[in-house]
């Protein structure tokens, strides 16, 4: 794998084990990516084999990733989280460095923004968030930070969604904030 570096490399056998949990996921969820087969999917990962890194991520931090649609222009199979909570492996984040540095106390260990960086993904939008959410119940205990638009982050804000009462929320928080129940959902493309 040309121009990985060794330690985001996985072994034969956590290639194999993952690879065989996405599969089983993928067919046990087919309404998530109508219109694409699991070949397609391996076909992406045989391409990009230094993706897999970043989906054993998502995967050992709780996110369960799993194929939600395809990119009609490049032809990228789209992953994202899709654990029915939050994962569980991010909570406790703040939104980025700067919310995190402008903490006095109780500082939290992670921020969303660069976590995420750091597992090779990115924070889903707004739209990716309301698009999950039409593939199932997500979020309905806990919440998710989504990319915040940079005017609100210039006013010191940041966006989460949940779903409650039947609805998709997203509202906002100071950046510098952080809750056991809330962490970030990542969208990787490959």
């Amino acid at each position: 794998m040309k121009g990985v570096e060794p330690q985001k490399q996985l072994s034969a056998a956590q290639r194999g084990k993952l690879l065989t949990t996405l599969k089983d996921r993928f067919e046990q969820h087919l309404n998530r990516h109508k219109g694409l087969t699991w070949s397609d999917v391996e076909a992406r990962l045989e391409l990009k084999p230094e993706k897999l890194w970043s989906l054993q991520e998502m995967e050992r931090t709780g996110g369960e990733p799993d194929v939600v649609g395809r990119d009609k222009k490049t032809g990228e199979v789209v992953f994202v989280d899709c654990s029915a909570e939050s994962p569980t492996g991010r909570t406790s984040a703040c939104y980025d460095r700067e919310g995190l540095e402008s903490r006095k106390e109780h500082k939290p260990k992670h921020n969303a923004v660069d976590l995420a960086a750091d597992m090779g993904v990115e924070l889903l939008t707004e739209d990716q968030y309301r698009e999950l959410q039409t593939l199932g119940e997500f979020d309905t205990k806990s919440s998710s930070w989504v990319k915040a638009p940079a005017d609100i982050r210039k006013r010191g804000g940041a966006l989460f969604g949940d779903r409650r009462y039947g609805r998709v929320f997203i509202y906002h928080n100071g950046a510098q904030s952080y809750y056991a129940g809330r962490g970030f959902r990542g969208v990787l493309r490959v």
